[in-house]
């Protein structure tokens, strides 16, 4: 997958978000740490008895909501998120028009706890 130069990168499971910038091109990707404030998960839409679920859920939720404030306010022109499939899931349930009009992709894998050069192995081999 080729994402264009100043494109962002939003990586998210139920726990971690980071966001990367493209200081690359669409030819030769190079991730920059961008910056990742904090998320607020008080969000825990969804019928799940288990604690540890709608904590994750919440942190999907309010991951979905600072990417859609960010994109309202233009300070992401495209995106691209990386979730693995169950927080990409809940994510999708709460993007805004706006976000998902900016959308370049989305990656369902897990790599909160890779290494940048991994990261973008993996969105280059998708």
């Amino acid at each position: 997958m080729q994402i264009p130069h100043g494109a962002h990168v939003a990586v998210a499971d139920g726990k971690r978000f980071v966001l990367f910038r493209n200081d690359g091109d669409e030819a030769l990707l190079n991730l920059v740490d961008a910056d990742s404030p904090e998320v607020e998960n008080s969000n825990r839409s969804g019928a799940s008895p288990e604690v540890r679920d709608l904590e994750e859920r919440g942190h999907a939720a309010g991951v979905a909501a600072l990417l859609n404030q960010r994109v309202l306010s233009n300070d992401i022109e495209k995106l691209l998120v990386v979730a693995d499939p169950h927080t990409l899931g809940v994510m999708r349930d709460h993007y805004h028009g706006e976000l998902q009009k900016r959308l370049v992709g989305e990656l369902p894998k897990t790599l909160t706890n890779v290494d940048t050069h991994q990261i973008e192995q993996a969105i280059t081999a998708a």
